[in-house]
Order: C-alpha cells, then structure tokens, then sequence
C-alpha cells in the first residue's frame, strides 16, 4: 500500500545559541518531544536537518542539527520554517490541531452561515498562523486564533469564522 506524504509545520527557527551551532525554536505543534526527539529529520526550506540534541533551556527549545557545527551555520538560519515529512493520513494527537493539508479546501463560512470562500493555503508569520481565504478570485489572510475561528470541521468540510469589524468587510 503506498502512503501519500504530507509535509507539515513544526517550529520556525530564532537565535543561534552558544558558538556549537544550537539555536532556538519556537514550536508549531503541540508534539514538540517527538518532532524534535533525536534523531528526527526536519526541513528548513531545501536543506534537511537531523536533530542531533534537543532541550529545554530558561523555558526555550534548544535545538542542535547534526548538519549545523558552529554559530554562523546556525545564524543563517534564523526565521526559517521547519518542516516535516508526514502520513498525510496521520491526525495530530491534539483534536484542536489541524495540519495545513487538512485545511486546504474547507470551505469558509461565517456563523451565520454566509459563504466566505475555500481556504488555500496555511501561512505562518513571526506572528501568529494565517488562513489564505479564496474569496471569489481575491485572497484574503485571515488570523488562525481559537477567538477567530471558533470552528474547524475537517470531515463536513468547513471552517467557521467570526468576522470582525475590518477582517473580511462581508456586504450584507
């Protein structure tokens, strides 16, 4: 049986620390002991990465790459996104976790019911996760917050949002 490969969010990168080639990592999962173990292999962009250490320092993840050996490899570094590689059939363990390919295609609806448009893709930003929204030809970034989008319904095909005075500008 072949298995399909989705590749999902995991971290972005932040500050080198020390001179070895650590750095910091600010997690995007709520698994971050199993896609940081040792020995777990991560994308930043087209470089692939092997955890060769991971630990948690003054409440940071530190993390160090057996392909990163000093500070200036790890400095290069920062901001980048990592990846990993997944069964895209694999659920997160969290069922308020959603990887991005499960998103791509919802449908986005308000509470009230009115069609907004189909989701296109997950960004993630310094900041906080978008929702690029397909509304009729034009995208819109939507904030990715529990606040925002009270509702995500993988299996009916939809996603629930609160719009807010500013965010979508929905004529009635």
């Amino acid at each position: 049986m072949t298995h399909r490969v989705a590749r999902v969010v995991v971290g972005r990168i932040g500050r080198a620390h020390g001179v070895r080639g650590d750095v910091a990592v600010q997690p995007r999962t709520d698994e971050p002991r199993r896609r940081f173990a040792v020995g777990a292999v991560v994308r930043a962009g087209d470089r692939v990465l092997t955890v060769e250490t991971a630990r948690e320092h003054q409440g940071r993840l530190l993390v160090g790459f057996a392909e990163v050996t000093d500070r200036t490899e790890a400095e290069a570094l920062g901001g980048a996104l990592l990846e990993a590689d997944v069964d895209a059939a694999e659920q997160p363990e969290d069922p308020e976790e959603f990887y991005d390919h499960q998103l791509v295609g919802l449908r986005v609806e308000t509470a009230d019911g009115v069609r907004v448009g189909e989701v296109v893709r997950v960004e993630h930003p310094a900041g906080q996760d978008l929702l690029v929204i397909d509304r009729d030809g034009e995208e819109l970034l939507f904030p990715f917050v529990v606040a925002l989008v009270p509702e995500v319904d993988v299996s009916g095909g939809r996603v629930v949002i609160d719009d807010r005075p500013g965010l979508l500008e929905l004529e009635p």
